[in-house]
Parts: structure tokens; sequence; C-alpha cells
């Protein structure tokens, strides 16, 4: 049950002055704020359970794999995935994504074969395929988009081919909020025989994410978008890939037997998970899935709407506001330019009332490329935001353009 206020309350991040004005937090896009109940468990661990986990034998060490291993049955729980061993602890999307190419694509792929992606994608979801296509000659095809920022889905049949071995789509768009039918996405490319990874970075804050039902191949978790720490997330794959995988990383932990002649590598996961992990982090962030879970996912979920539909109605009184991205299923992502007034301009006045936004490309230039503008503000917004935070949003940018007649 999410309640409103008691909820926000769990965020000391919130409750700050900037520039001698109530903090109002819109760039959730970025990086959400962390609950106390993540903060406490990254101190727990470093104050009662600090020791190296999995190897040793001491008790402040097994109290510290069970953290860390209760941490990544929490999040399997998150997305519903058949086992904890079919996730991988990783820092965030970009690795789960160079991973992926690396590990499991690499192999299977040579000159003239395609791997698709979308016109949506966060750089980190282009460029290791980029990486990918020139060190086997492979070419990477991009899924259109339209006006509204909604994948064209009904051209996906033509560009799927014999010769695509690969798709890897973005779930949710970082930079104007679409959500995009994953599942008929999907569903599409199986059925021509292609393994598909979906990027979830921007959809675990906000949708029920069950990947079961979803039946991809690979999904990828950044910890720091769902109210855990940086640096960490994790890698789904169906345990018949990451088993034939081979690893990604050499050194330890990830084996069961060395010698100088050769090396017979540890089971899933710990055969993806080289060295001493981000112990706190994977901690902390299987608090982030409880904190989410204890609200509940639909809770979430209806709130975010709440907040999209409040926000798209009050910002389209802004005069001269262009808004980037109108796709007809989206998470409370808004990007927008005002006519005469700079993006960065617009972001620097606003904080001067307190107000946080993004500003530029947000990493990804084909969508503004697509639009014509060189990037955009991005408002974003999170369950524990309010309606008076966009009421705030939109003095402050009223505020702006008066000081630019």
């Amino acid at each position: 049950m999410l309640n409103k206020q008691f909820h926000r309350d769990q965020f000391p991040g919130l409750h700050q002055e900037v520039n001698g004005k109530p903090l109002v937090y819109l760039d959730n896009a970025a990086t959400a704020q962390r609950p106390q109940m993540v903060l406490d468990a990254i101190n727990d661990y470093y104050i009662n359970h600090n020791a190296n986990i999995h190897r040793g034998v001491h008790s402040l060490s097994e109290s510290a794999t069970d953290l860390y291993e209760n941490a990544r049955k929490s999040l399997a729980k998150l997305l519903n995935a058949p086992s904890e061993k079919d996730l991988i602890f990783v820092r965030g999307c970009t690795e789960a994504v160079n991973l992926v190419a690396q590990t499991f694509v690499r192999s299977r792929v040579s000159k003239g074969d395609e791997i698709l992606i979308s016109h949506l994608e966060h750089h980190s979801n282009i460029v290791p395929w980029q990486l990918l296509c020139e060190q086997t000659g492979a070419v990477l095809k991009v899924i259109p988009m339209n006006d509204a920022g909604e994948l064209c889905v009904d051209q996906l049949d033509d560009l799927l081919t014999e010769k695509t071995k690969f798709m890897s789509v973005v779930h949710v768009s970082n930079a104007l909020g679409t959500i995009n039918p994953v599942k008929e996405v999907v569903t599409k490319a199986h059925a021509k025989g292609v393994p598909v990874m979906l990027d979830g970075a921007q959809a675990t804050p906000h949708l029920k994410v069950d990947v079961q039902d979803l039946d991809c191949d690979f999904y990828t978790v950044s910890g720091h978008k769902m109210y855990g720490p940086t640096g960490s997330g994790v890698l789904f794959g169906k345990a018949e890939h990451l088993n034939a995988m081979p690893p990604y990383h050499g050194g330890g932990e990830m084996i069961s037997k060395v010698t100088f002649e050769s090396t017979v590598y540890n089971a899933v996961p710990a055969k993806f998970e080289a060295g001493t992990p981000n112990i706190a982090g994977g901690i902390g962030l299987g608090a982030a899935a409880e904190f989410m879970m204890s609200i509940g996912m639909e809770n979430i979920e209806q709130r975010d709407a709440e907040l999209r539909v409040y926000a798209e109605q009050a910002l389209a009184k802004v005069p001269g506001l262009r808004m980037l991205g109108t796709a007809k299923h989206k998470s409370p992502v808004f990007s927008f330019n005002i006519e005469g007034i700079h993006a960065h301009d617009i972001g620097t006045i606003i904080d001067h009332h307190g107000v946080a936004v993004r500003t530029g490309h947000h990493c990804t230039m084909p969508i503004f490329e697509y639009f014509g503008v060189a990037g955009s503000c991005r408002a974003s917004f999170a369950f524990y935001n309010t309606e008076q935070d966009v009421d705030i949003l939109v003095e402050s940018l009223l505020k702006a353009i008066e000081m630019f007649k």
C-alpha cells in the first residue's frame, strides 16, 4: 500500500533546501533518491558485517554472504525470475549489455549478420553493439520510431530476417518515457528464432516486471534508477544461456580450480562475478527491491499514472513549450523545449527555484537528431513526487520565460 506522505518521508534526500528553496527533485531518470531502508542496509553491512563473501569460514564472512545472497533472492522475486541463480550482479545496465554482447552474441555473429536495436536506445545500448560490429563485421540495424516517439513495431517483421542473430530493445525510454510493447517485440523475434535482451533501466522503477511472462532471454536492471546504490545492478539471463556462455572477466571467485595449464570455471552466477564484488551495493540493491515490493509495484504504477496526467495537463499550459515524445503509453518523463530559450538556461534558472531537472541529450543523441534539436529539458518523476512539485516546476518555467521577454 502506498502512503504518499509516509513513503516520501522515507527519503531523507528530498527534505533539504537548494538555493534557499525546498528541493523539487525531478531528475529521477538520471538517478533516484534513496530511502532510509537502503541507507540503513548499507550502513549495517559496513558496521556489523564487514567482511569478504563466499570464501571465508568465520562468522562475519558467513553473515555478509547471507546478506548478499538474500539480496539476490529479493531481486529474483522482484523480477519473478525462475531462480536467483539466473541473476548476475553487475555495475549497472552498461556492464550488463557489454557482458551479453561479448559472451553470448560475439560467438554467434560473423560478417554480414545483423543485430537489431531501436531508435529509442540509450547510448549504452548502441555503442556496445557498434563495437561488436567492428570486431565481427556484423551490421547494426535499427527499428524506427514515429513522431510520437513510439516504435514502428509494424516494420519489425520486415527487419527480422534470416541474417538477424540478436535483438536488444529498451523497455522504457529514458529520454521520452515511451513504454515499448516489449512482450509483442519478444514474441515476434522468437518466432524468427532471434534471442532478445530488454534494457530495463527505466522500467524497473515504474513497472511490474515479470521476466518469465515477457519470455525475454536477458533483462538488465540498474540499481540507482530504482532507489538502490550507484554502481549496482543485475543481469537476468535464461539458465540455458548463462550455463552455455563463457566467462566475461577472469579472476578470483569465478573459478573452481586453477592450475598453470588450465582453469575450471565456477557455476553460474559466480562464473560471471570475478573478484570481490560491490558487496554493500548488492545488499543495498536488495533492500531497494524489498522497499518497492513493500509498497507494491501496482501502487507505484497507479501513482505514476496520476502524476503523468497531472503534469501533462499543467505543462500544456506553458506558452511556447514543445513536448518531445507523446506516446500513448509512457512513464512520467517529460522532455521539452521552450521557444527562444536554450535548455541549459532553463535548467539553470529553475535550479534557483529549487527545481532539479536534466538538460542536454540524455545519452540519446539519435532521438534528438530525429526531432531536429540538440537536446531538451527533462523532468522525470518518481512515485514520491507530488502535484505540488508539478506546480512549482510550472511556476519556475513561467518565471524563466518572463526573464527572457
